[in-house]
């Protein structure tokens, strides 16, 4: 029996309503070894090692082609396909032609989406039966928004800087009401935030 949780939505648009979403539950993780032992137990035509030498070489050679541009679809389980993008602390360049242009050097293979097969959706469903497991609230700041400034203000005197998790720590908003609210901060010219940096090396700082 699978369980599902009503979980609560953050208010992005802070109108006050109290949005849900359903998701799964994921009871735990099932390992590889245990995989290969599972799927023994239904397929007795191979042993665990060559079950283990399969998966292996599938792995391996899946690599190559998604490493060489091949998009790569397994019937009944989905199509794999690389992303790539610009190494860390990288700037993005622009199509204007007396700009810097990046090379190769600084590009490299970022990922891999997964587009499920739609056999594989429907056969999963088949064993998917659902049972409630409970409401998950979201944690709400018992601070006001000015008293949650105040705070990072306080706390940029005394470190110089701020990632958004110190502020979810200091304010007990989420990660994504945090993000938007100092966004907020930082576009409001008498708040005194600005950040400085990009993606993960971004942090908040005190207006010069």
């Amino acid at each position: 029996m699978s369980k599902y949780i009503k979980q609560e939505m953050p208010d992005i648009h802070r109108n006050g309503e109290q949005k849900v979403y359903y998701r799964l539950k994921t009871e735990r993780n099932i390992d590889t070894e245990e995989f290969i032992r599972s799927l023994h137990e239904s397929f007795k035509g191979m042993n665990e090692a060559d079950i283990t030498r399969v998966m292996i070489a599938t792995a391996d050679h899946l690599s190559k082609l998604l490493g060489q541009g091949y998009s790569v679809t397994l019937n009944g389980i989905g199509t794999f396909k690389a992303t790539i993008g610009l190494e860390k602390n990288k700037e993005l360049d622009t199509l204007e032609p007396q700009t810097p242009q990046r090379n190769a050097q600084s590009i490299r293979m970022k990922g891999v989406n997964y587009r499920a097969d739609k056999e594989l959706i429907k056969k999963a469903s088949k064993h998917c039966k659902l049972e409630r497991e409970g409401i998950r609230r979201i944690h709400r700041s018992p601070y006001s928004k000015e008293e949650r400034l105040e705070l990072a203000l306080q706390y940029l005197n005394e470190h110089g800087a701020m990632k958004v998790m110190n502020y979810v720590e200091l304010t007990g908003l989420s990660r994504t009401v945090a993000t938007l609210e100092l966004k907020e901060f930082r576009q409001d010219p008498t708040s005194g935030i600005d950040f400085i940096g990009r993606g993960s090396a971004k942090v908040y700082v005190k207006k010069g």
